[in-house]
C-alpha cells in the first residue's frame, strides 16, 4: 500500500485539467507519485478544506475593491447515490422539480470590470446544523461585514427577499437588489402584479420594511420578473446592469459542474464530499487566474489541456497504420 500522501495542489490541479473521470482511482492512475486510490480516498476523508480556505484566496481581490455580492444556491445532482451523506431531497431550480442532491449556497464577487471571484460557500443541511438556506445567507453576509467586504450591492432571487434578509443587510448599512415574487405585498395589501409600473420604476411601500423601488421586466418568451432595491430614485439602465451582474453566478455554477468535477465525487461520508466541493471551488479559482494572466477564453484553457495528447495520438495512429 502507498505511503504516500494526497496534497491540495495535487488534487485542485487534477481536477483542473481531467475533463472525464474525477474519481480518485483516476487520479491513482494518473499521479506523478505513487499513489494508492485508498489512500486518495483516506486523505479525503481526513482532510479540513474549509470555506476560509477559498476567502484567502479572494481576499485581495475583494477587500478594499469595487464590486458587488451575487448570492445563488445550486443542487449537486446526486440522484444515483444511495448511501452517501448530505444527500436529501430537494428542489433544484435547474429541472424545476424535486431531486437527490447536496445543497450549496455561494457568495460570489463581481467587480466593477466584470471579474468574478467566490468569496464563501455553505452546505445547505439541515439535519446536520439545523440551519435554513436564509440562516445561512444572513450568516455568510456577517461574515463579509466581518473581513471588511464593502459591496456597492448585494443581489440574489426572490429566495432570499425575505424581510428578514432585507433588514440585516440594511443593519449592515448595505443595499440591496432583490428578485421578487408577484404575489408580494406592497402599500394597502396590493400585488405586485396588480400595480401598474412603468418603465422609470414605482416606489412602493413593502409591508413590514418601508418604502422601495420596483421594476418589471418582461422577458422575449414572455416571462415577468420583478426587481426591489432600496437605491435612492435608481435609473432603469443601472438596474439592468446589476441584474446582468447576477447572470454570473450562473455561469460559474455551470463551469464548476462541467469542468471541475463538482457533482463528481463518489465518497460517502459528509467529510469527504465537504472537502472535494471547496477543492473543486479552489481549482476553479485558479483555472480563473491563468485564464485572466494569458487573456484566454475558458474554451480555450480547456482545449490547451488535451491538445498535445491529441497531437501524439495522431502521431501513433499514423506511424502504426
Amino acid at each position: 500500500m502507498s505511503k504516500s500522501l494526497c496534497s491540495k495542489d495535487l488534487y485542485c490541479s487534477f481536477l483542473r485539467v481531467t475533463s472525464q473521470r474525477y474519481s480518485a482511482l483516476s487520479l491513482s492512475e494518473v499521479s506523478p507519485i505513487a499513489l494508492s486510490h485508498d489512500s486518495i480516498s483516506r486523505w479525503l476523508e481526513k482532510s479540513h478544506c474549509q470555506p476560509k480556505d477559498i476567502w484567502e484566496l479572494a481576499k485581495q481581490k475583494v477587500v478594499r475593491q469595487k464590486g458587488v455580492i451575487v448570492v445563488d444556491d445550486t443542487v449537486l445532482d446526486k440522484s444515483r447515490s444511495q448511501k452517501v451523506e448530505l444527500v436529501r431531497w430537494q428542489y433544484s431550480g435547474n429541472v424545476h422539480d424535486i431531486v437527490k442532491g447536496i445543497g450549496m449556497l455561494n457568495f460570489l464577487w463581481v467587480s466593477e470590470s466584470n471579474e468574478v471571484s467566490p468569496m464563501d460557500v455553505r452546505i445547505y443541511e439541515p439535519k446536520e446544523d439545523g440551519k435554513t438556506k436564509n440562516d445561512h445567507f444572513r450568516e455568510l453576509l456577517q461574515s463579509a461585514k466581518r473581513r471588511e467586504v464593502k459591496p456597492d450591492m448585494v443581489i440574489a432571487d426572490s429566495w432570499y427577499s425575505s424581510l428578514d434578509n432585507l433588514k440585516c443587510i440594511r443593519d449592515l448599512g448595505w443595499q440591496w437588489l432583490m428578485g421578487l415574487r408577484k404575489n408580494r405585498s406592497v402599500n394597502r395589501n396590493q400585488k405586485l402584479e396588480d400595480l401598474k409600473i412603468p418603465e422609470e420604476g414605482l416606489k412602493v411601500h413593502l409591508r413590514g420594511y418601508g418604502w422601495i423601488m420596483v421594476f418589471r421586466f418582461v422577458a422575449k418568451n414572455g416571462r415577468t420578473d420583478y426587481f426591489g432595491t432600496s437605491m435612492e430614485n435608481p435609473t432603469r439602465e443601472q438596474v439592468e446592469s446589476l441584474v446582468r451582474k447576477r447572470w454570473e453566478i450562473e455561469v460559474f455554477h455551470r463551469e464548476l459542474k462541467q469542468t471541475c468535477g463538482l457533482e463528481c465525487c463518489q465518497a460517502r461520508t459528509s467529510r469527504s464530499q465537504r472537502n472535494h466541493i471547496v477543492l473543486s471551488v479552489l481549482s476553479w479559482i485558479k483555472a480563473a487566474d491563468v485564464r485572466r494572466k494569458q487573456n484566454i477564453s475558458f474554451y480555450q484553457q480547456q482545449w490547451e489541456v488535451v491538445k498535445y495528447a491529441i497531437s501524439q495520438q495522431l502521431k501513433y495512429e499514423l506511424n502504426t497504420t
